[in-house]
């Protein structure tokens, strides 16, 4: 089962890597890491998701964290009501002739072409991961020469 965890943390030299190191040192591979500055000066916000049949052993993970010094907060959003949200970039083949059918794959997610140029279209598109799956799906007769992803992010109501 994925979890995602959210860690609100000092921003300090170093802090990433102590997490990041106490995941490894359970056996846990992080799927998607996303960080950034919150509103709040000297804090960042970690979107953590996780792969971890037993939850025994991350509740274990989620009690060290909370003990290491940067760490604000912990909140496991599996069990609980939240957003989350992906931002992705990818390259596909591309012609005119495809333009129609296209159009229809890009109206049916948030997305749209940010670029076009030769034979290449550069798209992005934000959504869930049920979301993300479909649109790569739907464009992989397109021919998908690249994709970069944010990571998941993910807000309580």
């Amino acid at each position: 089962m994925r979890h995602t965890i959210s860690v609100l943390v000092e921003n300090k030299f170093g802090v990433l890597a102590r997490i990041a190191g106490l995941f490894s040192a359970r056996g846990y591979n992080i799927a998607s890491l996303a960080v950034s500055e919150t509103l709040e000066p000297g804090t960042s916000y970690m979107t953590i998701v996780v792969e971890a049949e037993d939850e025994k052993v991350l509740e274990q993970v989620k009690k060290q964290l909370n003990k290491l010094i940067d760490v604000i907060t912990v909140t496991d959003f599996t069990k609980k009501e939240h957003v989350e949200r992906e931002l992705i970039l990818l390259k596909i083949n591309y012609s005119a002739k495809d333009k129609a059918r296209l159009d229809n794959i890009i109206n049916k997610y948030v997305s749209k072409i940010i670029q076009h140029k030769g034979d290449t279209a550069i798209l992005e598109a934000i959504g869930d991961q049920h979301q993300i799956r479909g649109l790569l799906e739907d464009l992989k007769p397109f021919g998908i020469k690249e994709l970069v992803r944010t990571g998941r992010i993910a807000i309580a109501y």
